[in-house]
């Protein structure tokens, strides 16, 4: 009796212990210095970790790319995840309008705009039959501008003839409305078709470059601030509503504690990424107010996308001037 009752206490106790460790898959190499995400995690593991949870960081791609990231989630089978938008998109398109470009003037007015509109909660009352959490939205980094291998740009007409990776459909609006052309490629096949010219560039945050090590076939910036580039946290739905009371307001916390991190790290960087890229070898085009116009009026196309219906993109344009 005596040896049941220890394997049963054994047993129980390397459950609880299971229970207890939050994974976290990372969309990032964990760098501090160049991934807003990852200041994001590093301080809610240090939330967590202080609050007597075990915390555990999975590599970028060691659980699958991010079909197989959400299905995890939405199994339970992975706590946390840094989740491209489209994740959410997938369930509730009401989410692109944080990827309408020029919605924002910066991530400070993106969350004013986001509690102005409750806009957490009613997504995640959309994806509740997912077994998934809308946790925070993370900018990766200061706002997005168009980097290239060869051509510097300035204004639409330098992208004439130029094809671009794009995120989807209405980024595809997007670049044909500049005069250019788009296609959507997986994040993972970037670097290559980037070095075999099957796309001459991308649109995405100016520490992207350094933070995945393409400085040496990514020549160009243009510091055009066209959307802020976003990574999704969620959680498993299981396992935030199965936390005990205390557990769960430590987790809530750790929260608030990643997106101060989060952007106390981006409104430093703002100052620096660009010469950050120039120390690197990228040359960088600073744009005027004026030079950016032309790209903002141009983008409003996609405005009219399929990716959205009109009174949602009609309800962010309206919180976006509400806040502004």
């Amino acid at each position: 009796m005596k040896l049941t009752t220890l394997t049963l206490a054994t047993l129980l106790a390397a459950a609880t212990t299971a229970q207890a460790e939050v994974k976290i898959a990372l969309d990032t190499a964990p760098d501090l210095a160049t991934s807003g995400s990852y200041n994001w995690v590093s301080a809610f593991e240090a939330s967590l970790t202080a609050a007597g949870m075990d915390v555990r960081e999975l590599p970028r791609g060691a659980v699958g790319a991010e079909a197989e990231v959400f299905d995890q989630i939405t199994t339970g089978l992975l706590e946390v995840s840094l989740s491209d938008v489209r994740s959410v998109a997938q369930v509730d398109p009401f989410i692109y309008g944080v990827r309408l470009p020029y919605i924002f003037d910066d991530a400070a007015h993106m969350d004013r705009a986001l509690a102005a509109g409750d806009v957490f909660a009613r997504i995640n009352e959309a994806i509740a039959g997912q077994e998934v959490i809308l946790a925070a939205l993370v900018p990766l980094g200061p706002s997005s501008g168009i980097i290239t291998t060869d051509q510097a740009v300035r204004s639409p007409a330098d992208m004439s003839g130029l094809r671009m990776r794009a995120l989807d459909d209405a980024q595809i609006a997007m670049y044909q409305a500049w005069g250019s052309s788009g296609t959507i490629v997986p994040w993972g096949e970037v670097p290559t078709g980037l070095q075999t010219g099957v796309i001459d560039g991308y649109l995405n945050s100016p520490t992207v470059p350094i933070m995945f090590g393409q400085t040496d076939f990514v020549h160009n910036f243009s510091d055009a601030g066209v959307i802020i580039p976003l990574r999704a946290v969620l959680f498993s739905q299981a396992w935030y509503n199965d936390l005990s009371d205390a557990d769960r307001a430590a987790v809530d916390a750790a929260v608030e504690a990643g997106n101060a991190a989060n952007r106390a790290w981006l409104a430093g960087m703002t100052d620096t990424a660009l010469t950050d890229l120039e120390a690197a070898g990228v040359t960088v085009q600073r744009l005027s107010p004026e030079e950016r116009a032309v790209f903002r009026d141009l983008s409003a196309t996609t405005y009219q996308s399929d990716l959205m219906a009109a009174d949602a993109v009609a309800r962010w344009v309206d919180l976006a001037a509400q806040t502004r």
